[in-house]
């Protein structure tokens, strides 16, 4: 009897996490997970760039929900500046008034465990590649017919290239 195959279609990556990544937002209180994951869109480059929203709190007694934004204690005085901003887009992100107020928790850039991350990702600075070894990528990748295709492999090989000779070729041990 041969094995049974089983085959799924493809799905999307998003789709296989996002229930996972809805239920952790929603423990924090973000029933719209497109406040964190667009945050710069939403609150705009500038102001992404010193803070975070960390959590959304419903009062008792109260209307409306409270967002707590999480930024460093230098930045908090411009960031009160900018929150009827915030929540003009905030609330446009979901479509009505579901924020009524927001708050500022100040911390250190290190030090507490919301703390810890940087608001913004540090830009990786690459040295430019040998000259040698982009004429020895693109030579290799001559023959291949597509532009965008041959513009590739040669980013590729000039990566592969550059790293063997700066490490040495990697070889196999058994």
């Amino acid at each position: 009897m041969a094995p049974t195959r089983y085959r799924k279609n493809a799905r999307r990556v998003s789709s296989l996490v996002e229930r996972d990544i809805r239920r952790m937002g929603e423990k924090r209180g973000f029933t719209e997970t497109r406040l964190l994951t667009h945050w710069p869109e939403i609150a705009g480059a500038d102001t992404a760039a010193i803070c975070r929203p960390i959590k959304v709190g419903f009062p008792r007694n109260g209307f409306g929900a409270v967002l707590t934004l999480l930024t460093t204690g230098s930045q908090a005085p411009m960031l009160q500046m900018r929150l009827p901003q915030i929540l003009d887009r905030v609330n446009g992100c979901y479509g009505y008034a579901a924020i009524s107020r927001i708050d500022i928790t100040q911390t250190a850039p290190t030090g507490f465990a919301e703390g810890q991350a940087e608001f913004t990702p540090k830009p990786r600075s690459r040295p430019a590649p040998d000259p040698t070894t982009v004429a020895e990528a693109r030579e290799r990748t001559a023959a291949v017919g597509d532009d965008g295709l041959r513009q590739s492999l040669e980013r590729l090989a000039t990566n592969i290239i550059s790293r063997q000779r700066a490490h040495g070729p990697k070889t196999e041990t058994s």
